[in-house]
């Protein structure tokens, strides 16, 4: 892994050390081609960032056991300024952050009888009507709501650059959404999918707590407040749709 130097004048989002947080404007000093030497913090005095001499797969299992410095690693050392503009990303993991979370909604607010084959074309429409309503207002809600609380009590600042870095954090922090994809192969109870948001939710808090350096009690206030309206729209939506339909 290869990682340029800089200050924070130079990029919004400065390189940080993993343990206590505090800024670094150096992660290493590369000698040669496999020599390196890894900087140490000026706050803490222990070295700023382990995972850059780390495999891929311990950084996987620390960000599932929830450490902090992982979280720390991957969206302040990992991430550069070009990743936050790189807008192919943000669209791909976008997209595939709502194909999962149209079929939790399809296993979640849907019925057995639902999501057999259709009888008619008119309620295959339907069906997919209802997902698609659902995807859409659920998780502009929830955005919302993650943008809304990230100002109103996390006092964060929101720009262009710090809504894509919120966006970003919040997609990539949603990976526990992959295990969804057993559900497409092997049959679980639709319980299984609240276990996974369960997950996610506290991803999601952790993630917002890393990069707004706020109280871990106000993130998860308002992860839960944004996860609980994206249910009850969901819900809502389909609910609406049944009495139209009726």
């Amino acid at each position: 892994m290869k990682m340029k130097c800089g200050t924070e004048s130079e990029k919004e989002i400065s390189f940080r050390c993993v343990q206590c947080g505090f800024s670094v404007t150096t992660l290493y000093i590369q000698y040669s081609p496999g020599n390196i030497r890894l900087m140490k913090c000026g706050n803490c005095k222990a070295v700023a960032d382990e995972y850059i001499e780390c495999e891929l797969m311990i950084l996987v299992i620390d960000l599932i056991l929830h450490k902090i410095k992982a979280y720390r690693h991957l969206f302040y050392n990992r991430f550069s300024g070009e990743t936050l503009h790189n807008e192919a990303l943000l669209w791909k993991l976008s997209l595939g952050f709502l194909i999962l979370d149209a079929y939790q909604i399809l296993a979640v607010c849907t019925t057995q009888d639902e999501r057999s084959l259709p009888a008619s074309f008119a309620s295959f429409l339907g069906l997919c009507g209802k997902v698609l309503v659902g995807v859409f207002f659920g998780n502009l809600m929830f955005l919302g709501i993650i943008l809304f609380g990230t100002r109103r009590f996390l006092n964060a600042k929101i720009g262009d650059s710090r809504c894509k870095h919120i966006l970003l954090s919040i997609l990539v922090s949603s990976y526990f959404e992959i295990f969804v994809i057993a559900m497409m192969v092997w049959e679980f109870p639709s319980s299984v999918v609240f276990i996974i948001k369960l997950f996610v939710l506290s991803s999601n808090a952790l993630a917002l707590l890393v990069i707004t350096d706020a109280v871990m009690i106000r993130c998860i206030w308002i992860c839960f407040a944004a996860h609980a309206m994206k249910f009850l729209v969901t819900q809502g939506v389909g609910t609406y749709q049944k009495l139209v339909l009726w």
